[in-house]
């Protein structure tokens, strides 16, 4: 009599249909847009394709873009992992209400964060004037791109490390203690190698959140040609003149840009995992 029992992990029967599956969804999805873009930069010869993607503004949009996602990445970084540590070590009134608080800005529209950010940090607002005194300036800063990327970025690290605390053995920690380490050495011999590859994965996931962020950074970085010009707006204001290919040319190399920089962050995240099995 043939055994009912299914093999394990075959919740879904067949390998080639789930993955015929899974490759048309990911070619309808990702692949078919991503290579409409290409398809249309393609239309550009080199010198309009070169002028529509070098031109002075463009580049300090550039600079700008790439740079404020890199620094709000970096920072939620810290503080996303300062956040995720007390969520998950300690135990305090409000930790369900902190907690959930995190997701808001995966919930809040865009727009309304940004509109919400330039209130609170503008000249009069409730902390900007406060900064204003001395002579910190956030509202239509590049300052305040960043403060928008960051707000964005921060529940991408908090969600990525939070489960690697709550799965670390308490016991290594136990371990080290009782072999003579302060908590400053448990720290960075124990604890940091075990959640540095969530760290990046939730720096590539905030990063990559950042560079396309348009919504909630518009309305605070005051759109100042050379200042605070965002490369995502060229790229609408491209498309509002009907320039098409324009638009897709300064979208190809913000994805190219961006790939590359999330192809290293996951080939360190990779090299960190193999060096973290070995020991």
């Amino acid at each position: 009599m043939p055994s009912l029992t299914r093999a394990p992990g075959r919740v879904i029967p067949g390998f080639g249909l789930s993955l015929g599956f899974t490759i048309f969804y990911l070619a309808l999805i990702v692949l078919i847009p991503l290579s409409a873009v290409f398809l249309k930069t393609f239309t550009m010869t080199w010198e309009a394709f070169w002028t529509a993607v070098s031109s002075e503004r463009v580049v300090a949009s550039y600079k700008l873009s790439f740079g404020a996602s890199l620094i709000a990445a970096g920072l939620n970084v810290i503080f996303g992992g300062i956040v995720a540590w007390v969520l998950v070590r300690y135990k305090f009134p409000g930790k369900r209400f902190i907690d959930a608080l995190v997701d808001l800005p995966f919930a809040l529209p865009t727009a309304v964060a940004g509109i919400t950010l330039t209130a609170l940090y503008s000249n009069n607002g409730w902390i900007g004037k406060y900064l204003e005194q001395f002579g910190i300036k956030v509202a239509f800063t590049p300052l305040g791109v960043v403060v928008a990327l960051t707000f964005i970025g921060l529940p991408f690290v908090v969600r990525t490390v939070q489960p690697v605390l709550e799965e670390a053995e308490r016991e290594l920690e136990e371990a080290a203690a009782s072999l003579g380490a302060s908590p400053l050495q448990t720290f960075f011999r124990v604890i940091l190698p075990s959640i540095v590859p969530a760290l990046l994965t939730g720096f590539a996931l905030a990063f990559a959140r950042a560079t396309g962020e348009y919504g909630s950074v518009i309305f605070i970085a005051g759109n100042l040609p050379m200042v605070s010009e965002i490369t995502p707006l060229f790229i609408i204001t491209k498309l509002e003149q009907y320039d098409y290919a324009g638009a897709t040319a300064i979208a190809v190399v913000m994805l190219v840009v961006s790939f590359i920089l999330l192809l290293t962050i996951n080939l360190l995240q990779a090299w960190t995992r193999r060096r973290a099995g070995k020991k």
